[in-house]
């Protein structure tokens, strides 16, 4: 049987280790850090974690499912998460199968497979693999945006922040907000001399808590319509949180769910205390001068650029991922239409579709595997369905934000929709080789 390779140990690479192992599908995993965990590793050289991160989906709607985790907390830290992967992969026998400390330098394609070339304790090796699944994640390249003139203070990606120390006594610009930087802004009103944050556009804040419970375990029946959704969490969000323009933040030019929510409502709080302000968009950088589109400057010792992460897979020719702008254009963001032996895993950003929907995605990539060496005829039933057009719509009726940032953003419902009924259409037998069962 054919051997696969997967690189990343965070948890959409355990997803496809799991998936692919429990169909009895070899492979050898691939990981640049010591153990498993991925980004929720704060000791990984690649995570962007920080020490005061929590989830910001709950407890219920995140974990797999197959492996609840243990603590009963609703958001539980990155401590928390670093231990369930560990126990996660103890559990289903996964730890054994990756190369710790070892990083994928380049593949190449070979013989209807890839070559696989890696740097680890043992120095350099290259092995031949029929397929390579690609779990390395989404947030660990930092976007780091151009500014008109130049600061002579200290510039800095939130992917380099670890803990409100870093920030004591200093005047700081936050650039940026999202749900990273918003944690930041809470942290640092406690450490800094002054906290400021320049935005671009509006955001929608959602409280952690809703009647009692978690916001994100309400409505988990049958979803509502796109539009019928958005009028009644916008007049939720109205009455829980009111106007976050009152506080500075520009009125958001989009509807509600068509980018991600911020899910921290304390920096309103904060704003209402005066702890920090709400500047516009930076228009140039003189010095220890930051000045404003709307005329206004001020000094700061630290510039924290908010401004999130692209894709980034460095180790294989981008051609062969089919970038179209911001992102591969792959079936379901995991299958080029190739077919050329390259997956994609964790490519997908949803707001509560958690790890539970990251390893559905592997269980279809392991049962097209398991199809292409067990039952060719239904491998090539979907390979044919897959470069037929159209491709399933993903956006559950919203009308994203067309940013790089949303370009693999999708509808959670109608993204494990679509997977699950792929899936399914995959496993079904042929008509012509169907059991006719007789009275």
């Amino acid at each position: 049987m054919n051997r696969y390779a997967v690189i990343g140990a965070g948890p959409s690479g355990l997803a496809a280790a799991r998936a692919l192992t429990k169909r009895g599908i070899g492979i050898d995993g691939y990981e640049a850090s010591t153990g498993v965990g991925g980004l929720w590793d704060i000791d990984n050289p690649r995570s962007t974690m920080y020490e005061s991160a929590h989830l910001i989906s709950s407890r219920t709607t995140t974990e797999f499912a197959e492996y609840p985790m243990r603590s009963t907390v609703d958001y539980p830290g990155h401590r928390t998460l670093r231990q369930y992967f560990e126990d996660y992969a103890e559990h289903f026998g996964l730890t054994g199968l990756f190369r710790f400390e070892t990083t994928v330098t380049r593949l190449e394609p070979r013989d209807d497979g890839w070559d696989l070339t890696s740097s680890g304790p043992d120095g350099e090796e290259t092995r031949w693999y029929a397929g390579v699944v690609l779990a390395n994640g989404t947030l660990a390249e930092p976007n780091v945006p151009t500014f008109a003139g130049e600061f002579s203070g200290e510039l800095m990606h939130t992917s380099e922040y670890r803990s409100a120390a870093q920030l004591t006594g200093r005047r700081v610009l936050l650039i940026g907000a999202g749900n990273s930087g918003c944690d930041i802004a809470v942290d640092a009103v406690h450490h800094a001399s002054s906290v400021d944050m320049s935005v671009r556009r509006g955001y929608y804040f959602v409280p952690r808590y809703l009647f009692g419970r978690p916001s994100d375990t309400l409505n988990q029946g049958r979803p509502l319509p796109a539009r019928v959704k958005q009028a009644v969490d916008s007049r939720v969000l109205r009455a829980f949180t009111g106007d976050p323009a009152r506080f500075g933040f520009p009125k958001p030019d989009y509807r509600i769910h068509e980018a991600h929510p911020i899910v921290n409502t304390m920096i309103l709080n904060h704003l209402g205390q005066g702890d920090l302000r709400i500047r516009p968009d930076v228009e140039r950088l003189d010095g220890t001068t930051v000045r404003f589109r709307d005329g206004t400057s001020d000094d700061y010792d630290l510039l924290l650029l908010a401004t999130g992460y692209r894709l980034d897979y460095p180790f294989v020719d981008p051609q062969h991922l089919h970038w179209s702008g911001a992102a591969p254009r792959l079936f379901l963001h995991v299958f080029p239409a190739s077919f050329n032996g390259l997956f994609v895993m964790g490519m997908i950003e949803a707001s509560g579709i958690g790890w539970q929907g990251r390893y559905e995605q592997a269980e279809l990539l392991a049962a097209y595997l398991d199809a292409a060496e067990n039952d060719p005829p239904r491998a090539v039933r979907f390979r044919d369905r897959v470069t037929s057009e159209p491709w399933p719509d993903l956006t559950g009726g919203y009308r994203y934000l067309r940013l790089d940032r949303m370009a693999y953003y999708v509808n959670k419902d109608a993204y494990r929709g679509a997977v699950r009924r792929e899936r399914s259409a995959l496993e079904r037998p042929h008509p012509e080789h169907a059991h006719i069962r007789t009275p």
